[in-house]
């Protein structure tokens, strides 16, 4: 074999393994991007839900704390509660939290909280539930101008309208046996990188979002 034909194999040799490494990084691109994009989804998701259960435990406290009522509102004025107006705060403490500077929380995600009155062993059972759903617009149902209804803050009124009402804050027990009061917050979580849609390049479905939930209870606390 002459010089100039082991020369010619040499370089077909080197741009086979060429071609066989750029095939490699071909089929390796995909799941690392899909890899990467899982991580910064897992991160969002993860704060979303830390946001969901600070909301839910803010809304707990506050209905644990305010029990039937008498007590004061400091967030939009030092209002006189009555047990009419104790759930209203309860979800205007819940939304402080939602619409606080740095959450990534969308309050129009938000499928509706509840306020519930607990079975012995923690559980909703659905009878005695308090719904909230967001307002959507200005035309929603419950966006008078009610005084019973509290403010978020000073200049801003609850963007959350009550559609369901089975559990009086008048008839919750407090003394040496309380009730115990749950908020639930349910939460449909957009995905936010393009994850969803890679995953169908693997066999499977294009997903874009996410049901979410977080549930905190606490024992009504005796008012003076």
């Amino acid at each position: 074999m002459s010089a100039a034909d082991r020369r010619q194999r040499r370089g077909h040799g080197r741009h086979g393994e060429r071609g066989q490494g750029l095939v490699e990084f071909a089929m390796l691109v995909p799941m690392f991007m899909v890899l990467l994009l899982g991580m910064l989804e897992f991160g969002f998701l993860i704060n979303h839900h830390m946001t969901l259960q600070y909301a839910s435990r803010e809304g707990a406290r506050a209905g644990a704390a305010m029990s039937d009522g008498s007590v004061k509102d400091s967030q939009c004025g030092g209002t006189t509660l009555t047990a009419a107006n104790v759930d209203p705060l309860v979800i205007a403490a819940v939304e402080r939290v939602l619409a606080s500077p740095g959450s990534m929380v969308k309050l129009a995600q938000i499928t509706e909280i509840r306020i519930f009155k607990p079975t012995a062993a923690g559980a909703d059972p659905g009878t005695a539930d308090n719904i909230w759903r967001y307002r959507s617009s200005s035309t929603s149902p419950g966006n008078g101008s009610n005084p019973l209804v509290p403010c978020v803050s000073p200049s801003q009124r609850l963007n959350f309208y009550q559609v369901s009402a089975s559990w009086s804050a008048s008839t919750r027990v407090i003394g040496a046996t309380p009730d115990s009061v749950g908020v639930k917050i349910s939460y449909t979580y957009l995905f936010t990188t393009p994850l969803g849609g890679a995953l169908k390049f693997f066999g499977g479905q294009t997903q874009v979002s996410l049901p979410m939930t977080d549930t905190t209870i606490m024992a009504l606390e005796p008012t003076s």
